[in-house]
């Protein structure tokens, strides 16, 4: 079985609605949403028979009135301002990040530290095969564990599948849940824009992919509407040795396609923009086979 991650520098350059398309295209794989703090992928994929899982990570302190006395201790101790103090000290629970400082001075052992339930994961069935994703709870820490978990979710289900495809949609951005979905993956594919911020995080993602020693690619979405910025970015491409396997116009049927809440290739299979992301897989297909031989060698 072969992972392939698709990230991006920031959020709204196509990532999803790229990864969309190849579930639709790519035949034998499994799919994981690593995205956990605002999936979208089951958007596009329309998931049932879903079941659901808690998800438990952290701490949160919990205040007992009858033993509080009101002495202030927690209060002035709790550098996150997560205690409120009138006659008895109360917690604001989105404020509170599971230090403990205050359950370990409070003199009257009136606080006491327990799991904290902080989201959901799911595991679905799709048009396109399982897909694994997740959600959040209001306000939670996105740690990266929630992200590992989904993963390796995912790859169980994928071998016990006999998939040979893992195509994980994940997390924007440089943090620790990008770093946490580029464990164990054969092959990163960036997706970016023609902008100059797009060429910005382009640059600072795949540092982040090169210190990890993973086979990247990339692609260039809505080249057309900036072609001096999108040859700024295949030179840096060809300076990094970066391959560039796949350049998609901008295509009113992609719109089309994310307001009806399908993947592109299913809702437009001829759209210009459905024939560039096939001839892009084809690329990648190629590139995946490469460095798997460089690797070997």
């Amino acid at each position: 079985m072969k992972e392939l991650l698709i990230l991006s520098g920031k959020g709204g350059t196509g990532k999803t609605t790229v990864t969309g398309a190849l579930a639709a295209i790519i035949n034998n794989k499994v799919m994981a949403d690593c995205d956990v703090d605002a999936a979208d992928l089951h958007l596009l994929l329309k998931p049932r028979d879903s079941v659901a899982h808690e998800f438990w990570c952290g701490a949160e302190a919990r205040i007992d009135p009858q033993r509080c006395s009101g002495c202030g201790t927690c209060f002035e101790l709790c550098r996150f301002k997560a205690i409120e103090l009138k006659d008895k000290a109360r917690l604001l629970p989105f404020a509170c990040e599971g230090c403990g400082v205050c359950a370990q001075f409070c003199p009257e052992g009136a606080i006491n530290m327990v799991d904290k339930l902080s989201g959901s994961w799911f595991v679905a069935t799709t048009d396109h095969g399982s897909l694994v994703h997740a959600r959040l709870g209001v306000g939670e820490e996105n740690s990266g564990k929630l992200v590992g978990l989904v993963k390796r979710k995912a790859r169980e289900l994928a071998t016990s599948q006999g998939a040979q495809w893992l195509l994980v949609d994940g997390p924007p951005g440089l943090g620790c849940p990008a770093i946490a979905a580029l464990a164990q993956v054969q092959a990163a594919l960036l997706v970016t824009e023609p902008t100059r911020s797009g060429l910005h995080d382009l640059q600072r993602v795949a540092e982040l992919t090169a210190h990890f020693r993973v086979p990247t690619a990339v692609c260039l979405n809505k080249w057309d509407l900036h072609p001096e910025q999108a040859s700024k970015i295949a030179q840096f491409c060809r300076q990094q040795q970066l391959s560039l396997v796949g350049k998609i116009p901008f295509d009113r049927a992609v719109v089309d396609a994310i307001v009806q809440g399908l993947p592109l290739p299913a809702h437009a299979p001829n759209a210009p923009a459905t024939m560039a992301i096939e001839q892009m897989w084809a690329e990648l297909e190629t590139f995946l086979a490469r460095e798997e031989l460089r690797i070997i060698s």
